[in-house]
């Protein structure tokens, strides 16, 4: 009888120990191992000038750049940077014109497509020549959701969620909301789209706000940081990041996000990843307090919106 009991308890051990090495190995692959799925093509733009620090460079423009603390101007791009208070929050503004849409770009960290690659929204704005960048969608942190950057497809499956609103650009530089639900990526891809970001919500449709004042994600609480996305014009467009969780700053909600976005002329308005991963690089240097790091610093996240 005790031989017995010793197999059996012997065997449920080895079922415990099974059961928890799996588990452990699922929560690994899924939040920390690097899956590499494909890499990336080059966004380099030949006709673009751009800077990684403060120092008047240009790459291939006879015009020197005009680079201070709270801006950058050169042929093609000219970007103010100017910051206020909302609701006890620190939010910047950054007004962007461009002289042609394909200085607005996306970049995946690493140059690579996939699940948990991973770097801070600086680090790949400095691998890019970035002059303005902010994280994302956080695409590696999801398994649906449309991926296509730059024109190519990398992720064809829809959210499960069939009230999921994404931003689209198109080859000429402007935005509109659609639902996945009610779009194929096939059909984008054909449609010659050249970015699609997949976090949510639209925060500004055709100058009215879209989101109610008690509307939030579900990954996000009622006051955070904050990273938007709009387009005012014709190659004119806005990033709006308010800073949050600090003794300073409490953060924004998605209404109030919304309205100062409206306020600043915005026609289409888009909610990106927040909380921690809020991140906004200008200039060669991190311009809001992050939280999502270690002591504050940033967080690393799967990839980043530019200019440059």
């Amino acid at each position: 009888m005790k031989h017995f009991l010793r197999k059996k308890y012997m065997w449920a051990c080895l079922s415990s120990v099974f059961l928890l090495g799996s588990s452990s190995y699922i929560l690994l692959k899924t939040f920390v191992l690097p899956q590499e799925i494909a890499a990336v093509e080059s966004v380099s733009n030949e006709t673009s000038t751009s800077t990684t620090d403060t120092k008047n460079t240009s790459n291939s423009s006879s015009f020197e750049p005009l680079i201070t603390d709270n801006s950058y101007q050169d042929e093609n791009i000219n970007i103010t940077l100017s910051s206020e208070r909302v609701d006890e929050t620190t939010v910047y503004v950054a007004d962007i014109t461009v002289s042609d849409s394909s200085y607005l770009k996306t970049a995946l960290a690493n140059n690579t497509y996939g699940r948990n690659i991973k770097e801070t929204t600086s680090a790949i704005a400095q691998e890019q020549q970035a002059i303005l960048a902010i994280n994302g969608d956080y695409y590696g942190f999801r398994d649906t959701g449309y991926v296509l950057r730059n024109g190519t497809l990398y992720r064809d499956t829809p959210s499960e969620d069939e009230t999921k609103e994404d931003l689209v650009i198109d080859k000429n530089g402007d935005f509109s909301i659609i639902k996945e639900a009610e779009t194929s990526a096939e059909k984008l891809v054909e449609e010659d789209v050249q970015q699609v970001l997949s976090f949510g919500p639209a925060l500004v449709e055709d100058g009215e706000v879209t989101v109610s004042e008690d509307e939030e994600v579900s990954q996000s609480m009622q006051s955070n940081p904050r990273t938007a996305i709009a387009q005012v014009g014709t190659n004119h467009y806005l990033v709006v990041v308010s800073e949050g969780r600090t003794d300073d700053s409490q953060g924004l909600s998605l209404s109030e996000l919304a309205t100062v976005l409206k306020n600043h002329g915005a026609k289409t308005a888009y909610n990106l990843d927040g909380g921690g991963s809020t991140t906004l690089y200008f200039n060669g240097k991190v311009i809001n307090q992050t939280v999502g790091g270690s002591g504050n610093s940033e967080r690393s996240v799967s990839d980043i919106v530019f200019i440059g």
